[in-house]
């Protein structure tokens, strides 16, 4: 005759279950990632109810981070680890550790997630590192202090700033050669392409400017310059760039400025500007897109801002000087 199960066990089994609940009740909901460069960590916050419910410890100054192309593993270049911590999402535990090279700055995926391009500043290079193994597979030079890197949606073409040389490098995947150097204006950090593929849009932060290159001429084909009323175009120093699903809106970060730009991509103009925090540095988009999430990098937290209203809604407290910030949902 079967035995009926005790209070305890009752009980403990119903801990479990609520656990069990809880966790899945969040993943459903969302969760944002924060890298905070001075605390070795990721701040995660509840995207329902905008809280911080806890940190995650990894490799030393992590800054740029990166979802797998499966959605299940998020990855964090760490500048002073020289390596990638690759974390398993469902777990939230660190899965293992990819050496990036020197001084890693960001980097991208190719689109079936196996080799890892990562702009190395110190080297002057992007490295094809392999994801698998974590070996090197090729060094390309580029020009010097290497930052923003973008891989086409096709995998056959990697691009990447020089800050130092004023450069977006073209660079063809199968042959690892740089086959065109675009000059840009002052500092070009950050990349979108447009959804076709056909306009690559890079940021430039010491020139208070964008720049729209059409990748089948390799060509700058136009600019837009980014005003702030009351202040110095010294002081607008556009970093972070994130483009809609659909390619009609961008929405940049602008450093210093502290101020999300609204941008519509047609006609290349800015419709609205949102204060938030001090020293904007990069943004992300909900899955509905209907709110923009930015890290400023001088008041240590986000700022999370409606779409609709242009108004920002909330800011969160994060870690020390917080750099970049992705959305699970």
């Amino acid at each position: 005759m079967a035995q009926t199960p005790s209070a305890p066990v009752l009980f403990a089994i119903a801990l479990s279950v609520a656990a069990c609940w809880s966790a899945a009740s969040a993943q459903a909901q969302g969760v944002a990632y924060v890298s905070s460069e001075k605390d070795n960590a990721l701040t995660l916050i509840d995207m329902r109810t905008l809280a911080v419910t806890g940190t995650l410890p990894t490799c030393k100054r992590p800054r740029h981070l990166l979802r797998s192309p499966d959605g299940k593993q998020l990855m964090t270049a760490c500048g002073d680890s020289n390596q990638a911590d690759v974390i398993d999402i469902a777990s939230g535990k660190s899965a293992r550790r990819i050496p990036l090279g020197d001084d890693p700055e960001a980097f991208d995926l190719s689109p079936d997630g196996k080799t890892l391009y990562v702009s190395n500043e110190e080297d002057g290079a992007l490295s094809f590192v392999d994801a698998a193994t974590g070996k090197i597979r090729a060094s390309v030079k580029v020009g010097k202090e290497p930052e923003g890197v973008k891989v086409s949606a096709d995998g056959k073409t990697v691009y990447v700033t020089s800050e130092a040389a004023n450069l977006v490098h073209v660079i063809d995947t199968a042959s690892a050669k740089v086959t065109h150097n675009i000059k840009v204006g002052k500092r070009p950090r950050r990349f979108a392409l447009t959804p076709d593929g056909t306009q690559l849009w890079v940021t430039n932060e010491l020139d208070a400017s964008l720049s729209i290159i059409d990748t089948h001429s390799h060509s700058v084909v136009g600019t837009l310059k980014f005003e702030v009323k009351g202040m110095r175009a010294s002081d607008i120093t556009p970093v972070g760039l994130v483009m809609t699903r659909d390619g009609k809106r961008a929405f940049v970060s602008l450093g210093r400025a502290n101020h999300l730009a609204f941008v519509d991509v047609a006609s290349r103009k800015v419709t609205d500007l949102v204060l938030v925090g001090k020293r904007a540095w990069n943004v992300a988009l909900n899955k509905a897109e209907t709110q923009a999430w930015v890290v400023n990098g001088l008041s240590d937290d986000l700022t999370v801002v409606d779409i609709a209203s242009a108004k920002a809604l909330k800011s969160v407290a994060v870690g020390r000087v917080p750099y970049a910030v992705v959305l699970v949902e």
